[in-house]
This record gives structure tokens, C-alpha cells and sequence, in this order.
């Protein structure tokens, strides 16, 4: 009979037996994402891999934002990357330096399945290498965008800061702005893009002169394109966001009863209501706009909950499943540290069901809409949209306007 002998390999040494037979190893450092949408066209972003108490850190890189995702799991050489806030995640396969697979976005009772690639140590978004830009865009811009078929426009206001071939900034629209775009001036064309992990944009235009762009397109998520055109004007502006939403005639107050996160049933009548300034906050965890109106009416609240000021956000979610809204306005509450009570209000798909449930409001266009309450429980005003940090000189003077409005009706009697 043969006898077998057994060897104990050091542990470093079965690592790397391991590691040579499987090939994993997820990288550290900047990656290049790209989303490829039905028409063949990439939305590419920038996200940045460490090593963080154990696990793995994603931060997804758009401008001065950075938003990090920490529920990234690699098993074998599959990797799921969950979001956040926004019901979605990136389900991909690892090979070596590159990453494959697809971005999952869960709409109710669909899933929408957007291609995804990644590929390891690359910090360029657009191009290795550009051509020096020809124009300098600096500024602000009256945009105007269409549809293909020409049948609606939405005119916009686009701020813009270049640094060589290097660009920020954003377009602001009546229903809110699109966050934080970065992307590249080549020449004479400019590319911008920005990804969130609720939704993913791409704007591409050919710079005539530095006062005039053309053949613009805007892409978004699997299969949205647009067409714009913009000029240069230090004059652009939006029409007042204190005018676009209304109560109807008759209506001087707006009441509610809906549950919060518990089932208790909140009421805008109660007590603890009573001779306070109260704001309305009408959200949605899968709103981008909403997430930067939280991170600012968080510590708005903090800062002005002792003088007599209490907040209630009504959200309205994609589901009609109370568990499922209560989930994904839990992780919402967790990633802002929400002081104030969240209430679920209904289900929506569209911008008609909180006409519904608060039948005293006329003309309801975006989320979010905040409803800014007097001590006396009067409606005083009605701000649609919100102008998030991405837009620089825009959320300065909506929190310096919005704050001065909130102490005069602090010093009401």
C-alpha cells in the first residue's frame, strides 16, 4: 500500500495559488464606466475603487459630486453593486481589468436592462487625449430643447465652467436641473455626462462660435434622445419658481392625513403643528433633484427647528406596496440622516397623483414641489423644482431667498 503524504502550504502561498487559478482581483483606483444605450451611443462616467474596513468602496465621480456606494459585493467573478437610494444596480462579471454586464433599473413591475462595461486604471471620461478646444464656453446659456418629432420645447438655462478642454456645469429647467455634468471640450465639440445611479446622461453639441452651439443631443438612460440648440445669455432665466404651482381658487390651506414609515397616521391638524412655519417637502426616493433638496432641508431643519420650524416630506413612490415604499424610504432616511417624519402618501408613475391626494394644489408639475406654511396654517407660497449645488450661483440665491423668506414668517404674530 502507497502511503500519501500531505503538505501544508503557507497561507500567502494558497492565496496566491488561488488568485492564479480564478485570475480575481478587483482593482483599486479610477475606472472608466460606459452605459450603452439602444441607439449605440456610450454614456461614460468616472468611478474610483478602494479598499474600505474590509470591503470594497465605490465612489461614483460627476464634477465636485461624490457619491458613494458601499454594498459591493464580489462573489467569484461575478459583482453586484447596489445603489444607494435610487432601486437599481450594476450586476457585471469580472475578467481581468474590465467589468461587463448590465445596469439594472427596477420600475415597478419592470426592470430595465441598460448594457455596462468598465475598464480599470482610466481617469479620462471621454477622450485619452483631446484636441485643444477652440472656444471657451464659459457662462451662461439660453438652451432650448426638442423632441425629435419637433412637437415639444422645454427652454433652458445652461451654466458652464471651462478649464481648458476640461467642463462643469448643468442645465436648469422649470422642474429642476440635471446635477452635476462633467465632461470634455475636443475642438469643436462638447461632451458632457454624468451618471447617479437612478439616471445616467449625455450631452453632445457642435460649438459653432463662443456664442452659439448646434446640433445638440441629449441622451438619456436606454433610449430618451433629444435635440437642443443654445446661445450664449447672461441674461437667461426661468420663469419664477414660485409661480408655476398654485391652490385653487377657494383655498387659503391644505390638509392631510397620511402614515409614516410606522403606519401612525400623521395629519397637518395636529397639535404639534400649531403656530409653527411648517414646509411641505413632496419627493420621491427615486428623484435626483429631491436627494439634493434633502441634504439641504436637513440641515435647513437642524438649523431652524428650535426657533419654530418643523418639515414633513410627503413621498410618493413607484410602488403601490407600502413595505417596499417604507424600504426604500428607510435607506433615503439613513443616507441623510432625516430628522424630520416621511409620510407615504400614494404611488406614482406621473406628475397628476399629488393633484389626488391634495386636491387643493393646482397645476402640480415636478418633483420636488415645497409648500411653505404660515403660523397660522396658510399657504404662503409654492416652490416648484429645485436648484441643487451643481447650479453655483442659482442654489445660493434660492437658500438665501428661501431663508430670509423663512424668519419673516418666524416674526409673524
Amino acid at each position: 500500500m502507497k502511503k500519501k503524504y500531505f503538505y501544508i502550504l503557507p497561507f500567502a502561498a494558497l492565496f496566491l495559488l488561488h488568485t492564479s487559478f480564478t485570475g480575481i482581483n478587483l482593482k483599486n483606483g479610477i475606472w472608466l464606466a460606459k452605459l450603452k444605450t439602444t441607439s449605440g451611443q456610450y454614456i461614460p462616467f468616472n468611478f474610483e475603487l478602494k479598499d474600505s474596513a474590509g470591503k470594497k468602496l465605490m465612489t461614483i465621480i460627476n464634477g465636485k459630486e461624490r457619491f458613494k456606494v458601499t454594498d459591493v459585493n464580489l462573489k467569484g467573478d461575478s459583482l453586484l453593486i447596489k445603489m444607494p437610494l435610487f432601486d437599481s444596480e450594476i450586476r457585471t462579471a469580472l475578467n481581468g481589468n474590465t467589468l461587463t454586464g448590465n445596469w439594472v433599473r427596477h420600475l415597478g413591475n419592470r426592470d430595465v436592462l441598460i448594457p455596462f462595461s468598465a475598464e480599470a486604471n482610466t481617469s479620462w471620461r471621454f477622450f485619452a487625449a483631446s484636441e485643444k478646444a477652440k472656444y471657451d464656453i464659459s457662462g451662461r446659456w439660453s438652451a432650448v430643447f426638442t423632441d425629435e418629432d419637433l412637437q415639444n420645447k422645454d427652454v433652458t438655462v445652461g451654466e458652464f465652467k471651462q478649464n481648458g478642454n476640461d467642463i462643469t456645469g448643468t442645465f436648469l429647467t422649470t422642474t429642476g436641473d440635471y446635477r452635476f455634468l462633467q465632461g470634455t471640450v475636443s475642438g469643436d465639440e462638447l461632451y458632457l455626462s454624468c451618471f447617479d445611479g437612478g439616471h445616467a446622461f449625455l450631452f453632445t453639441g457642435k460649438i459653432s462660435n463662443d456664442k452659439t452651439i448646434t446640433n445638440g443631443k441629449f441622451y438619456s438612460g436606454a433610449s430618451s434622445v433629444q435635440l437642443w440648440n443654445a446661445v450664449k445669455d447672461a441674461n437667461a432665466k426661468l420663469p419664477d419658481a414660485y409661480s408655476l404651482t398654485v391652490l385653487k381658487p377657494g383655498y387659503k390651506k391644505i390638509d392631510f392625513t397620511f402614515p409614516d414609515l410606522d403606519r401612525k397616521p400623521v395629519s397637518l391638524s395636529a397639535n404639534q403643528f400649531k403656530n409653527k412655519v411648517v414646509i411641505l417637502q413632496i419627493l420621491g426616493s427615486w428623484c435626483p433633484n429631491c436627494m439634493d433638496e434633502t441634504a439641504y432641508m436637513v440641515n435647513f431643519y437642524k438649523k431652524h427647528h428650535p426657533k419654530g420650524v418643523d418639515v414633513l416630506g410627503l413621498a410618493y413612490e413607484r410602488t403601490t406596496d407600502f413595505a417596499t415604499s417604507k424600504k426604500n424610504l428607510e435607506q433615503l432616511k439613513k443616507r441623510f440622516n432625516i430628522p424630520y417624519d416621511l409620510l407615504v402618501t400614494g404611488y406614482t408613475n406621473n406628475k397628476g397623483e399629488p393633484a389626488k391626494s391634495l386636491p387643493a394644489l393646482a397645476n402640480f408639475v415636478a418633483f420636488p414641489t415645497t409648500i411653505i406654511i404660515d403660523k397660522k396654517g396658510e399657504v404662503r407660497k409654492i416652490h416648484t423644482g429645485f436648484s441643487g449645488p451643481g447650479t453655483g450661483d442659482y442654489y445660493t440665491e434660492f437658500t438665501h431667498e428661501f431663508e430670509t423668506l423663512i424668519q419673516q414668517l418666524l416674526a409673524e404674530k
